[in-house]
């Protein structure tokens, strides 16, 4: 369709008319259009009805067939899984908010501690904020740096 006026197409009188843009009646068949859409919503109306008939066939023949299975456990009553078991799941039995706090407060005792590993050997456990204050006092002690292997 054009958008330059044709002026052959118009009839004296007849509405509506633009002196721009013109309107032919063989431009568009509204009729191809109309079929069209006819024949579309008789094709939904007819899947719609054979998708109904198949689902209402197919729930009378589960209904028909269905057997339920026989319980897997029988009458016992429900076990709970082997440990280790999450934390806050069922048969959990503390809180695991609890275990977190009752942790960070066993490591926090383990870090202030002061006491003898081994005395013969001069070795002791000395709480890490005193430890952090001796290193950067003294400095890391050094270490001997080992001997190269040859390669044969």
């Amino acid at each position: 369709m054009s958008t330059e006026p044709q002026k052959k197409g118009h009839l004296v009188g007849r509405s509506p008319v633009h002196d721009d843009v013109s309107f032919e009646p063989r431009d568009v068949r509204t009729s191809a259009i109309l079929k069209f859409l006819m024949y579309l919503g008789i094709a939904i109306l007819l899947s719609y009805v054979l998708t109904l008939v198949v689902y209402r066939e197919l729930t009378s023949y589960w209904r028909d067939t269905y057997t339920a299975p026989p319980p897997s456990r029988g009458n016992a009553a429900a076990t709970m899984p082997p440990e280790p078991r999450l934390q806050g799941m069922p048969g959990h039995l503390t809180d695991p908010q609890k275990d977190w706090r009752e942790k960070v407060k066993a490591d926090t005792e383990a870090n202030n501690q002061l006491l003898w590993i081994d005395k013969d050997g001069g070795i002791a456990q000395i709480p890490v904020s005193e430890a952090m204050k001796l290193i950067s006092e003294k400095g890391l002690p050094a270490v001997p740096v080992a001997p190269a292997e040859k390669k044969k």
